[in-house]
């Protein structure tokens, strides 16, 4: 079980990310010693939806299909109603995020985020939570929905919003540093 300070940690997406679902994570996971990689399905740079409009860009620093789960300790999955939508609808999106929740290391989703897990194919039987537009995917994907700030069940952490950032990230550092979980098919 790695310590935060060497953990590798992949946050995946792309244009109309939530801002906040995607700096936030970012710095209090760089803040606690983690390394941070943005992955995204083209090179340059990712714009965020802030609110209202395009918000803040941000640098990506490789692209999907040049990482492997092998790579990282922890991927995240930021929300937003844009990002997670073209994400899902991206093979190799999908089957890196199907890949790296196979392997029983850490994946966290806000928001929108699980959207991309559901096509995943990977929350029948898992307890989770989002944000509760998607609460009726998740449940006729075969999840249990909770309405909590967040949620685990075997590293796989869920959350609903900005609002539960904290202690979104505060899992996240938890899980990482217990290791990796043998997930038993639901």
């Amino acid at each position: 079980m790695p310590n935060i300070h060497e953990a590798r940690i992949a946050i995946l997406a792309t244009d109309g990310f939530e801002k906040s679902e995607l700096f936030e994570p970012r710095r209090q996971l760089t803040e606690a010693g983690a390394k941070v990689t943005v992955v995204s399905l083209k090179p340059g740079e990712i714009k965020s939806w802030d609110k209202t409009d395009w918000g803040e860009s941000v640098t990506v620093d490789t692209t999907v299909d040049q990482v492997s789960p092998s790579d990282f300790d922890a991927l995240v999955l930021p929300g937003g109603q844009i990002n997670p939508d073209v994400l899902r609808t991206d093979a190799k999106a999908v089957d890196f995020v199907r890949a790296f929740f196979n392997t029983g290391k850490t994946v966290a989703a806000i928001c929108h985020g699980p959207w991309v897990l559901v096509e995943a194919d990977v929350v029948k039987g898992r307890d989770m939570t989002s944000y509760h537009s998607i609460k009726t995917d998740l449940v006729n994907a075969g999840a249990n929905w909770y309405d909590k700030s967040v949620v685990c069940d075997q590293a796989l952490i869920t959350s609903r919003n900005p609002g539960d950032l904290d202690a979104f990230c505060a899992k996240i550092i938890e899980e990482v540093e217990e290791g990796r979980h043998e997930r038993i098919a639901a």
